[in-house]
């Protein structure tokens, strides 16, 4: 393991999450290409069903589930990069272990 290594996880931790706090917040820049055209699809039908004078609640339930999906998609990707940074620091204790009893420090 190398510093380099802990930096650029540490970096796309930081990335990740101002993501979740984003799409927390209802912004739609973090969302994958999936998730963007499910949230537009949902305000676009929402729109029409407003302008004929309908109910909306299909489309904010709509809106509402597929923020819920990015919201635990960035926690699952949040999860699995402190799990990555975790492994590598033991990997490197367990190296510097393994030095100091051979007697190479």
């Amino acid at each position: 393991m190398s510093n380099a290594d802990l930096r650029r996880i540490d970096r796309e931790i930081r990335a990740t999450t101002k993501k979740l706090e984003a799409v927390r917040r209802g912004e739609l820049w973090p969302l994958n290409s999936h998730e963007r055209r499910a949230m537009l699809r949902a305000a676009a039908g929402g729109a029409y069903r407003t302008l004929r004078g309908r109910s909306t609640g299909r489309a904010e339930t709509q809106m509402e589930s597929t923020g819920t999906a990015a919201e635990m998609r960035l926690t699952a990707e949040l999860n699995a990069l402190h799990g990555e940074r975790q492994r590598l620091i033991t990997e490197a204790a367990r190296a510097k272990a393994a030095r100091k009893s051979s007697g190479w420090w």
